[in-house]
């Protein structure tokens, strides 16, 4: 098989769809890499190290994409790649669709496969491609709350941590998965007073088992998530329905009641955001205000620290990738219901529920297409 890895084209998006090491080990599996020039710059990776590891450098996009079996990206891809995608190519991914129907439409009329990240799911219910992101956006969070509640940057005023004789920052986090604890983590870390509110009580004892009494825990219903709201100084979203729209769980009332040069991050927002004020941002303009509250709601959050996120990335994408490359799609799903979990579109068919609830258009089983 060919495996193409272009240049991501989104706002300050400067992660790559392998390192080094993938393509080595791909390679030696038998497939040719093909990698787009200067793909890799943003991560520190440069082209000689592909080269190195068994790549072939192609020019441009389209250069890659006419001659790849499976492109291996990032990112969804834009308007301008919309395009470049042959039917029956393998786009694998994150997609994010259920909030996006006009890429979802491209896709279905590009007749492409379309294999999610963040869809790929074991039996126990975790999402292993979504983990080392959700890790990053997670950890990066409350950094960018830290940030944005300096007075210069439009905020209270207030730092996190404290000082003694001085009361803390209030941190509440929605959510308690991966992203949530990760923020929480990093929350705790720099001294700020912490709660974290789950609709699960297993996650939530979990929780309290891991920070005692360093973390509040509450159950997420709407008069906990407003008490939190109109007391946090940093309000972070971070839940995530997989492969549907994410909840508006946070509501405009609740923040209206948020203090003047608070800070909102919606973590959710690739899928839609659980904020209902929440809209998509990049990192060249993070952030806006609603009733004096700022807002940051990056859609690629983890763009800002693209070696860190590239590396922890392919850890978990290149078993796949082998898998696919190996066996070949078909015996690649029918052998790996985590990897079935992962295909969003199959050649015009939506194969993933929450896509197709999304839609409102007919759901198809990516088992039952392949025969």
């Amino acid at each position: 098989m060919i495996i193409g890895v272009p240049k991501e084209i989104k706002n300050n998006e400067f992660r790559v769809g392998l390192v080094p090491g993938g393509v080595r080990a791909l390679t030696q599996a038998g497939c040719r890499v093909l990698i787009q020039k200067s793909a890799g710059e943003g991560s520190g990776i440069a082209d000689a190290d592909y080269i190195l590891a068994g790549a072939e450098i192609r020019e441009t996009a389209g250069d890659v994409y006419d001659a790849a079996g499976m492109i291996v990206k990032v990112k969804e891809p834009l308007p301008a790649e919309y395009g470049l995608i042959k039917p029956g190519q393998i786009l694998f991914t994150y997609l994010h669709l259920a909030p996006a129907p006009d890429l979802t439409r491209a896709l279905l009329a590009r007749d492409c496969i379309a294999v999610g990240y963040e869809t790929v799911q074991k039996e126990d219910g975790s999402l292993p491609l979504l983990h080392p992101m959700s890790e990053v956006a997670g950890r990066v969070a409350p950094q960018v709350g830290a940030y944005y509640l300096e007075k210069a940057y439009g905020g209270r005023g207030i730092l996190l941590g404290g000082v003694p004789g001085v009361e803390r920052g209030k941190v509440t986090i929605v959510g308690g998965g991966i992203a949530g604890i990760n923020a929480c983590k990093i929350a705790v870390g720099l001294g700020a007073d912490v709660a974290v509110l789950d609709i699960n009580l297993n996650r939530l004892a979990y929780l309290d088992d891991i920070f005692g009494n360093k973390i509040q825990t509450l159950m997420a219903n709407p008069e906990h998530i407003a008490q939190q709201a109109a007391v946090s100084d940093v309000l972070i979203g971070a839940v995530l329905v997989p492969g549907a729209t994410a909840p508006k769980l946070v509501t405009r009332d609740m923040v209206s009641t948020m203090a003047k040069g608070s800070v909102v991050i919606d973590i959710s927002i690739d899928q839609g955001g659980c904020i209902e004020t929440s809209r998509p941002t990049t990192h060249q303009n993070p952030v806006f205000t609603v009733s004096d509250v700022i807002h940051y709601c990056v859609t690629n959050i983890p763009g800002a620290v693209p070696r860190t996120s590239t590396y922890a990335l392919t850890n978990v994408t290149l078993p796949y990738a082998l898998k696919i490359a190996g066996k070949g799609f078909r015996q690649a799903v029918l052998s790996d219901p985590s990897l079935a979990g992962g295909v969003n579109l199959y050649r015009g068919s939506i194969t993933c529920e929450g896509v197709s609830q999304a839609m409102n258009q007919q759901f198809e089983s990516i088992e039952t297409l392949l025969g």
